[in-house]
């Protein structure tokens, strides 16, 4: 557990806010929880924060409540992961009451369609930002790079219906090669220790 670790009502309160004032979903969260968990809690450091969105992207499950999860498990153990959990969902689930309950037709409504418009281009920025924070922080080589092009040219060909490709398939392929870059590099260092 971190010295700096959050106080647990801190912890639920910063996932809440991020839970309401956070539209588009768990990709467009990314870059507000890491300006609020790194940038001004300093619960944790950016390299923990980038491994954390990579397990929550890998694992089964909404990527902004499984970063919720492990964010307040990292920082106030079993449960700091439940209020942190508790947080992110809690606005979201009373909105989505609220409107079942009170709204029908609540996107035929002109204000909200119109609201609707202008938020999709602002979180598609969001995407786009987050996803640059990440390339400009992460460690570049060969292989990485290499990856990293792939994925892309991969994913814009599926955007653009050029293929048909499933993003799971490339997490699964990109921590293969993961795997086997980490298993060359370790047989090369024993044996550069035999030598010795």
């Amino acid at each position: 557990m971190k010295k700096n670790a959050a106080g647990m009502w801190e912890l639920f309160f910063s996932f809440f806010k991020i839970g309401l004032f956070t539209f588009g979903g768990g990709y467009a969260m990314i870059s507000v929880m890491e300006n609020e968990v790194v940038s001004e809690k300093k619960w944790l450091s950016h390299d923990e924060m980038m491994d954390i969105t990579v397990i929550a992207e890998s694992t089964p499950g909404p990527l902004a409540i499984n970063t919720a999860t492990f964010v307040g498990y990292k920082t106030r153990g079993v449960l700091g992961s439940l209020l942190a959990t508790t947080g992110v969902v809690l606005p979201s689930l009373m909105i989505i009451y609220a409107i079942a309950m009170f709204l029908e037709n609540f996107l035929e409504i002109k204000f909200v369609a119109s609201a609707f418009r202008g938020i999709k281009a602002a979180v598609a920025f969001l995407i786009f930002g987050a996803g640059l924070k990440m390339y400009r922080k992460m460690k570049k080589n060969p292989v990485s790079l290499c990856v990293f092009g792939v994925a892309m040219a991969v994913m814009l060909a599926a955007n653009f219906e050029l293929i048909r490709f499933s993003s799971l398939y490339l997490i699964l392929l990109s921590a293969a090669v993961g795997i086997v870059i980490y298993c060359v590099n370790l047989a090369v260092s024993r044996k550069g220790g035999d030598r010795k």
